[in-house]
């Protein structure tokens, strides 16, 4: 698995750092996005996939 964010469509709202604490994390500035893995593995893979189904701007990108 690997996993990309874009941080320009990412608004804060925290569900990827809430579902999958290990791999994404959040600015303190402004709560945008930080990957802390781009690999993670793969016992935290379905976190990242619920993590990427919650974004609301769609701003995580799985590829398995």
């Amino acid at each position: 698995m690997r996993i990309t964010v874009d941080t320009e469509w990412c608004t804060g709202s925290g569900q990827c750092a809430l579902t999958a604490a290990d791999v994404f994390d959040q600015r303190d500035e402004d709560g945008t996005v930080v990957l802390l893995q781009p690999e993670p593995p793969a016992e935290a893979h379905e976190a990242v996939r619920q993590a990427a189904l919650l974004c609301p701007t769609r701003a995580i990108r799985v590829a398995e």
